[in-house]
Parts: structure tokens; sequence; C-alpha cells
């Protein structure tokens, strides 16, 4: 058995053996892995960097999509009532119009009819001025005069109660007198009755005593007769008295007369000034019948046509102004706490594919949802946090849009720097 074994091993070991290629062993590799691996190596600190100094510099800026170019829209309207009988042909939509341009004429007809009426009124008012103005100085001078004339005639007629006064009183004296005279003739009359009955004297002398007697006696009537003559004038004279305080407390109103003459003087000089006014607001309203351009700027909406009946305030055409535009950039609350005026903006305008730079004009009074129709009301409980917008004033800078390329209305991407 051993023998078997090792005549077998024998045979093994004669038996021919197919050798096997060996592979043929690689050339030794260049040392690339190494540089590749330096290479990803930098380029990841590149993009750190890069990562790092974007996110650094982030930090100093602000920017929203929610923004929008805003402006002015002024509104063409009438300020009084009319048909439309011209409209300038060049103010159609998107046309550009030049401030002080005609744009719209009324029918100015009735106003300057009422302008004619006006000024012929104001011409009634100023010819009754003048008559009033003349008249004051013409009731002066005559009421005052009336009032120097009563009172002199005053003076005369107490002067001529004075005067018979006095007649009176000489009268009355000339009466005594005259009736002692008389009582004595009547007594020598009596006496020499009685010695012509006893044939003593001569019938001639008794009446020549009887006449001196019928004399005095006549003369004691006359002085009686001329004292009631003097008692009548006395009471005539202080009848005028009373005549003449009677005109000088009529004439006494002469202050009074031409106050109220001034008065009426001031009155028709304030007519005068009422129908002046009525004749500048004639003037004003036939002046509103021609409808200018208050500025310039492109023709946004027409909506007026020839033989139009145009309304107090209605509207006829909108003109927006391109000299006087702004960025309204709505930014979130959180994005605020470094924001301040006059920091420096640059806005990228989608329509144009362009930037331009501005500035923070002003910041906002309160968030944009205080200011809509329905602001929202949080005193339910149904509170929900949401971070709101404010919107941001910014504007261009001076001869940043001189072909006035910006519209109102165009979306823009503010970015702000805020440190």
């Amino acid at each position: 058995m051993t023998e078997q074994l090792q005549q077998t091993e024998l045979h093994e070991a004669t038996k021919p053996q197919l050798v096997e290629p060996r592979p043929a062993e690689p050339a030794p590799a260049k040392p690339k892995g190494h540089f590749a691996r330096w290479l990803f190596l930098i380029a990841g600190l590149a993009v750190a960097a890069a990562t790092t100094t974007y996110w650094l510099n982030s930090l100093h800026y602000e920017d929203t999509d929610d923004a929008q170019v805003d402006g002015h829209f002024d509104a063409i309207s009438s300020r009084i009532t009319g048909t439309v009988t011209y409209i300038n042909p060049k103010a159609e939509n998107d046309q550009f119009i030049e401030a002080g341009t005609l744009l719209v004429e009324l029918d100015p007809r009735d106003y300057q009819a009422e302008l004619e009426h006006a000024q012929a009124t104001l011409d009634t008012r100023r010819a009754e001025s003048d008559s009033a103005d003349i008249t004051v100085p013409i009731v002066n001078a005559s009421a005052f005069s009336l009032l120097r004339e009563t009172e002199a005639a005053k003076e005369q007629a107490i002067q001529a109660v004075s005067e018979s006064e006095a007649n009176l009183t000489a009268v009355q004296h000339r009466l005594q007198q005259d009736q002692a005279q008389a009582e004595r003739a009547e007594r020598d009359r009596v006496r020499y009755l009685a010695l012509v009955e006893k044939h003593e004297i001569s019938r001639s002398e008794y009446d020549a005593r009887a006449t001196e007697a019928t004399a005095d006696a006549q003369a004691v009537e006359a002085d009686q007769a001329a004292i009631r003559s003097a008692e009548q004038k006395i009471a005539e004279a202080r009848s005028q008295v009373l005549q003449r305080d009677a005109q000088i407390a009529s004439a006494q109103t002469a202050p009074q007369q031409v106050t109220d003459a001034k008065a009426k003087s001031t009155s028709a000089g304030g007519r005068v000034a009422e129908a002046a006014a009525d004749v500048h607001t004639a003037r004003l309203n036939l002046s509103y019948t021609k409808i200018y351009a208050p500025v310039s700027g492109v023709m946004g909406r027409k909506t007026v046509e020839l033989g139009h009946r145009i309304q107090p305030g209605q509207a006829m055409m909108i003109l927006v102004p391109l000299d006087d535009i702004w960025i309204t950039a709505n930014f979130k609350e959180t994005q605020l706490k470094a924001m301040k005026p006059g920091e420096p903006v640059k806005i990228h305008v989608d329509t144009l594919g362009r930037d331009f730079n501005g500035f923070i004009e002003n910041m906002p009074g309160a968030a944009g949802p205080l200011f809509s129709l329905f602001p929202p009301e949080n005193a339910t409980g149904n509170y929900v946090k949401v971070v709101q917008r404010f919107p941001v004033r910014i504007r261009l800078n001076a001869n940043e849009d001189p072909q006035h390329l910006l519209r109102p209305g165009m979306s823009v991407e503010p970015l702000v720097k805020v440190r």
C-alpha cells in the first residue's frame, strides 16, 4: 500500500503540468489621486469661503420681490356743468401730453351771458354807490345848517318873548298911570258937576272936565287893550319858542342823519363789492369752460366724447405724470430692523431687465393691511401670528430715468444696503 502511494506520487511528480500565464503587472500609477484630493479640497474651501462671504455680505442687504413702481394719477375733471364742444385730438390713451395743453372745451355761451349780467349788475351797484357817496356831504350840510337855523330862530323867539314881556310891563305901568289920571279926572268931573248944578261955574268948564274924564277913561281902555295885545304877543312868542324847540329836537338828529347816509353809502359799497365778486365768479366759470392739462404726463384713460353733458367733479381723463414716481417696497417687519431713510437701494426692473439706483425716502407709518378697506381684527381670540409687511417708499436718484422708462405698476426687486 505504501509502495502504491509512492508510485502514485512519483507518477504525479513526473506528469507534465500546465503552467498558467501570470498576469502582467500594471505599470506603477502616477500620483493622480493625490492631486485630485488637493483639487477637491481647494474647491471645497473656495465654496465655503464664497458661501461665508455671501452670507456675511447678505447681512448688509435686504431685498423683496413684493414691490412696484407707484405714481400719481391726476383725474381731469370739470368744475362746472357744461356740454363738451371740443376735445384735443392729442388727448388719447397712451399719448404724452404737455402741461398747459388745452384738453377739453365746454359750451361757453351760458357762462358768457352770466358774466354780462353780472357786469351790468355791477355797473348799477356802482351808480347807486356813487349816488350814496354824494348824498353824505349833502345831508351833512343840510342837516347841520337846519340845526343852526332852528337854534337861531329859537333865540329870536326867546328875544321876542322878552320884548313882548317888556312891552306888557310898560303898558301895565301906563295903565296904572292912566287909571290914576282917569280916576282923578272922574272926581273932578263929579265935583264940577255939583258946581254946575249950583251955578257956581260955567257949563263950559264942566264940559272940559267931562271931556278930560272921558279921554282918560278911553286911555285906560286903550291901555287895557294894549295889555291884552301884549299878553297875546307873549303867548305867540312863547308858542314860537316851543315850535323852535321841536324843530331843534328834529334838527339835532343831524349826526344820526349823517350816520344813516354814511351807512347807506357803506351798504351801497358792499353791494358793489358783492356784485364785483359775482363778476369774478362769472369770469372764473367762463374760464372753467376750457380745461387744460395741469402737468405733463401720459394719458391713462379717456372717457369723454363730444356732446357729453359734464357734471362738476366728473372725471373725464386720467393723466399719469412721469416726473414724480417712486417705488413702494413691502418688506417684512423682520427686515426693517436696520433700515432707515437715506440708505442706498439698487432696483431691478423686470420689464426693462436693468437696474436703477435710489434711496429710502420714508419709512412706513403702519403695516399695509391696516390701510385696507377692512383692516384685520384680532380681538376675537382666533389670533395667528403672521409676519406683517410694511410699505417702504423708495425714491430714484436724480436723472436716473431721464427717458421716463418707468411706469406705475411695474414690478421691481429692490436691494437695500442696510449697513
